[in-house]
């Protein structure tokens, strides 16, 4: 069994080991490098729709292919930046925004992990101040400092 489990893991090393030799570099979508800066730039900015935790810059879902093929198309149609992240959020919502604008609507975004915080500390503040004034009578005894156990002389 042992020399079956060797075998796998030496045959797993090998494939993993000879899998970059088959790795080819993407081609870019462009010929024109100002272009294709231009494009992850913008798409560093709007959020894949599928992820949602990854700009379509780092996704690889088709949704997030199609965008920046959208984003491409309209930098080459002339729009500048602005116009294509504006053409985006009115097609998708501020929703598509990596980082979304300070509104109304996403105020407890921009506001929340910081009220978050301070009521976290502010609660463990008031539980600690609470405990440190109460006598050691108030705590009850650890079982095995009662029981006399050899073991944790």
């Amino acid at each position: 069994m042992r020399q079956v489990l060797h075998r796998l893991l030496f045959s797993l090393v090998c494939v993993l080991a000879c899998s970059g030799a088959f790795a080819v570099e993407a081609l870019p979508a462009s010929d024109n490098p100002a272009l294709e800066a231009q494009v992850m730039k913008i798409s560093t900015e709007l959020r894949c729709l599928v992820c949602q935790n990854q700009t379509i810059a780092d996704s690889h879902a088709d949704l997030a292919v199609d965008l920046r093929r959208q984003v491409r198309e309209m930098l080459q149609n002339g729009q500048n930046e602005q116009q294509v992240i504006d053409y985006m959020t009115a097609r998708y919502g501020d929703f598509v925004l990596y980082r979304p604008p300070f509104k109304a609507l996403t105020a407890l975004l921009w506001i929340g992990p910081a009220v978050m915080v301070v009521v976290g500390l502010g609660t463990l503040f008031v539980v600690l101040r609470r405990r440190s004034r109460l006598a050691d009578e108030a705590f009850e005894p650890d079982d095995n400092d009662a029981s006399g156990d050899p073991h944790l002389s």
